[in-house]
């Protein structure tokens, strides 16, 4: 199978340099050699390279290529590692000086820091230090999240923590294209778009105004803050708020911005990302950051309040505990360098000393007859004719519904004259749908 991002060697050509390594090292290490520049990585040229405008660019030395096809490899052959064992020390058993350790599913050798220690140094202590410098927290494998170290229990050596290749760069690796993250436990949060038009939104001028100031943040802030040299004045990515009644536009607006600056926007489903148990919450949106880190992506946390509202008294070691946890969260919000929306019913609900670390609140209003109208001529298809009884104007002007609520109400009526097989609206129907809005809102139509 050959592979278009392995451009000049094949998977089969790949793994067979790293199995000739790897050989090297075992008898190398069995006869007492040191091995010491005798390895060849020449072979690995033109390895890992990718043309993917979401990720970073991949300019690597050869130990971290070597590195990443040591993390790809039990991707590519499952059993590649038990393999190379057995044909090399096949009286052997475990051998433990290559590390490795076996997954809860998975039951072949997965590689370590410990596996990469001793192919690349063997028993050389001083070329042990300088690779471990591949796995720091400062290295570009660690800051892009392309490849890390998974944490050991504690007490056990860091090397020994399994090798963690992400999956967007397995994918790009084996197929050439990146797979979005799927919506669960470990990433709660939904790619959401929208195929309406800044035209089809319907807002005050000064909301527009303000919105307009976000797309010009997520079109020119990387030149502010490299090219204009701010990241040394300013913290990095945007934060806005916006608050305001159920259904004015708030999603949309999320969503138009992500269609017409070219990046995806994530909803956050708080209902998955807060837990009842300690540290749970936390975990849960940590691993959203991480996979959101250089990826530009727009996040957008609906219904913030839930959890960044007002911090609660402390009453016990749980209250206490939960205040410290948002204010970690806070700072990972603060800290994230995209735009950050988080959307509120009410302005007050959010805790004074974050809504500070807003750089725009933006408030979405309920509304006006004038705009309501808007709305309704908006909202119909072109092909809809309405009976004589039905004067728009005066339905704006006389019932008091949000944006959401409005198409809602269209919605029903496309489809009760679609079941009658007509392209008319009638008023009883509007006002059928009208009242249905009102019922859920537990008002009372008059």
């Amino acid at each position: 199978m050959e592979n278009i991002i392995l451009k000049d060697k094949g998977f089969q050509d790949a793994l067979s340099i790293l199995e000739q390594i790897i050989k090297k090292r075992i008898t190398a290490f069995f006869n007492g050699e040191s091995m010491i520049g005798s390895f060849d990585f020449s072979q690995l040229n033109g390895l890992f390279s990718h043309e993917n405008d979401q990720l970073p660019k991949l300019e690597l030395k050869d130990e971290e290529k070597f590195i990443l096809l040591i993390a790809l490899a039990p991707h590519i052959q499952p059993h590649f590692f038990d393999q190379v064992i057995q044909n090399n020390i096949p009286q052997a058993g475990d051998f433990p000086q290559l590390g490795g350790v076996r997954g809860k599913n998975f039951r072949g050798f997965l590689p370590t820091g410990e596996t990469v220690l001793f192919i690349l140094a063997g028993n050389n202590f001083k070329e042990k230090i300088e690779i471990q410098q591949y796995f720091s927290e400062d290295h570009f494998f660690a800051k892009n999240r392309i490849l890390w170290l998974e944490e050991p229990p504690i007490g056990e050596p860091r090397m020994s923590g399994r090798i963690v290749l992400s999956q967007e760069y397995i994918d790009l690796f084996t197929s050439g294209k990146i797979s979005r993250p799927k919506f669960g436990l470990n990433f709660p949060a939904q790619l959401i778009e929208t195929q309406m038009e800044w035209e089809d939104l319907v807002l005050r001028k000064e909301t527009l105004q303000n919105i307009q100031e976000l797309q010009t943040f997520v079109n020119h802030g990387a030149t502010l803050m490299k090219e204009w040299g701010m990241s040394k004045k300013l913290k990095p990515g945007y934060r806005v708020l916006f608050h305001g009644h159920p259904g004015t536009g708030k999603t949309l607006t999320a969503s138009l911005l992500g269609k017409y600056t070219g990046k995806e926007v994530y909803k956050i489903d708080l209902s998955m990302v807060v837990s009842k148990f300690i540290g749970e919450t936390e975990k849960n949106l940590s691993s959203l950051f991480a996979k959101a880190e250089n990826k530009d992506w727009i996040l957008f946390f609906d219904e913030a309040d839930a959890l960044f509202g007002k911090r609660t008294n402390v009453k016990d070691a749980h209250d206490k505990y939960a205040n410290q946890e948002v204010s970690y969260l806070l700072q990972r919000v603060e800290n994230y360098n995209g735009l950050v929306i988080l959307a509120s019913n009410f302005k007050s609900n959010m805790d004074d000393a974050f809504v500070r670390r807003f750089q725009s609140i933006i408030q979405f209003h309920m509304p006006d007859k004038k705009e309501r109208l808007q709305l309704w001529k908006k909202g119909f298809p072109s092909n809809i004719q309405f009976a004589s009884d039905v004067e728009l104007g005066n339905i704006a002007s006389k019932y008091d519904l949000s944006g959401a609520s409005i198409m809602n109400v269209i919605q029903y009526c496309c489809l009760s004259a679609l079941e009658k097989n007509t392209n008319v609206i009638s008023l009883s129907v509007i006002i059928t749908g009208i009242r249905r809005e009102f019922s859920k809102e537990g008002r009372v139509l008059r």
